[in-house]
């Protein structure tokens, strides 16, 4: 009896996957691997034109629920100034450090479900949520030193000589005390919602691992430290 009489048949799928690893009598190994690199690189010039197009202040605000953030903030000194470098959606908003901007890209994925439930898509759902949107923000920004602003901002950086004193002092002071940009500037880009103040301080809060609304003398502290600049 001979050799392959012995030896059990194989399924289609055993067939199938033994072929797919064997290597090809046609092409020659190194076509392979040039299509392969070339392959690479096509779909990480794809991958990185599409993460890059998600950046554009186009795309962020081609929904029409972003025309009330986009109003509020050509209102403001990071869309028009004096120097004429304005920041834009992804400036704020979008991590430039690669994994912080892809964790931020998936956690983005929420945002296409509230536009297609209709979340904030009249004036009156945007303003109902105006304050819960804003904490979100911050809680982001506060966890992480302000991140984002600091890709433009930096305290080493800065000469208080030339500022305004009142400026020059509250970050004088931001340094003394180890505060981060959003505690003082949190309504920079859009309009502040009604109790930012005291939805910020809980956010605050929650961050040291005290979840409660602050009260008598735990809002005064907090608001002493806070400051009251929201420029």
């Amino acid at each position: 009896m001979s050799d392959n009489e012995n030896t059990p048949r194989r399924g289609p799928l055993r067939r199938l996957w033994t072929w797919f690893w064997s290597p090809s009598g046609v092409l020659s190994t190194g076509f392979l691997l040039i299509a392969g690199f070339i392959g690479g690189i096509l779909f990480w010039g794809g991958f990185h034109w599409s993460l890059e197009l998600t950046n554009t202040e186009e795309f962020c605000t081609s929904c029409h629920t972003m025309e009330t953030n986009l109003g509020e903030y050509r209102q403001t000194i990071h869309y028009n100034n004096h120097s004429g470098v304005r920041a834009i959606c992804s400036d704020c908003h979008v991590p430039h450090e690669w994994q912080y901007k892809m964790k931020a890209k998936i956690m983005a994925v929420k945002d296409v479900y509230h536009e297609v439930l209709g979340t904030i898509s009249t004036p009156e759902k945007y303003e109902e949520r105006r304050l819960e949107m804003a904490a979100a923000v911050w809680k982001k920004m506060k966890a992480s030193d302000s991140r984002e602003c600091r890709n433009c901002h930096a305290f080493e950086y800065m000469d208080f000589t030339i500022q305004e004193t009142r400026a020059a002092d509250n970050h004088q002071r931001a340094i003394d005390e180890g505060m981060t940009c959003i505690d003082c500037h949190q309504g920079i880009a859009h309009d502040l919602p009604p109790g930012y103040l005291e939805e910020y301080e809980h956010v605050v809060q929650e961050l040291a691992g005290e979840v409660r609304r602050g009260t008598g003398e735990d809002l005064a502290q907090i608001r002493s430290y806070l400051g009251t600049a929201t420029d």
